[in-house]
């Protein structure tokens, strides 16, 4: 297999960077779309591809379509693209739980990321691994481990927005969305006309991630077999899963298990 090369959204640090760096130590060639590039001024291991030329960093925000655009341009001819854009909670409402800011971050983002994508009958469309979360909807929440409900209960604004982003791509990938459990995002989220913008239903070949509880542990899968994750379409009731293990499934995928997990959603917990 050629080495890959990627487009990355939200990779100046955890999951996306793990999965980054995984793949530049395979020889892909990453491109990042970076607010700072120089987030990586002080980075020994990014610097390296950098000057080898395998890891190429722009300058802009997804959250701007002019932006997301040019990242599609300078990156070349993409085979791959990793979505994990996120944020920290900004303020905590006693109605809604926490908030974040802007409050549909991920959906906007990911909407820009799409309309933006080029389009051509003859290239291969690229392969999309999205990150987002356990706990979602109704029936993920009830399947919850019951000391993490309370938690997940506070967690209001983020996956408000992770369930448009949800929304975006189960349109753009043909799967049916069902309101009685996933819930139809307002306007509010997804923005005026956001289906008019983004590419037709079943154009996108996607894996999308729905990891649990996010650690700062270190990477299980790395330890051998028996020592890492578990991954399934069906609500797995598990706790944590650390980000160096989301971004080896992530990398495991793309690199060599794409056809067991493309056009899916699966859950990743221990």
């Amino acid at each position: 297999m050629a080495p890959l090369n990627v487009l990355a959204f939200g990779a100046s640090r955890n999951i996306g960077y793990f999965a980054a760096v995984r793949l530049l130590e395979q020889s892909a060639t990453v491109t990042f779309l970076l607010r700072s590039p120089s987030v990586f001024d002080g980075d020994s291991t990014i610097q390296k591809y950098v000057q080898s030329g395998h890891a190429r960093l722009i300058k802009g925000d997804a959250l701007d379509e002019a932006d997301t655009r040019r990242a599609w341009s300078e990156a070349g001819t993409v085979d791959a693209v990793i979505f994990s854009v996120g944020t920290y909670p900004s303020s905590f409402s006693l109605t809604k739980g926490m908030l974040i800011n802007p409050h549909n971050l991920c959906t906007r983002c990911m909407v820009n990321v799409l309309s933006t994508m080029p389009t051509s009958t003859s290239a291969t469309p690229p392969k999309f691994v999205v990150v987002s979360s356990t706990g979602l909807t109704p029936a993920a929440f009830k399947a919850l481990p019951l000391l993490l409900k309370p938690l997940y209960a506070t967690l209001g604004g983020p996956h408000r927005d992770k369930v448009g982003m949800e929304r975006v791509i189960a349109h753009c990938a043909g799967w049916a969305w069902d309101p009685k459990n996933d819930s139809e995002p307002t306007i509010d989220l997804m923005g005026e006309g956001w289906m008019e913008r983004v590419p037709v239903p079943g154009s996108l070949d996607v894996l999308v991630v729905r990891a649990g509880f996010l650690t700062d542990g270190p990477c299980k899968a790395d330890k051998g077999k028996g020592k890492g994750y578990r991954v399934s379409e069906e609500e797995t009731g598990g706790y944590t899963i650390s980000r160096k293990d989301v971004a080896h499934f992530v990398v495991d995928a793309l690199t060599r298990r794409w056809d067991e997990f493309s056009k899916k959603r699966v859950n990743l917990t221990y």
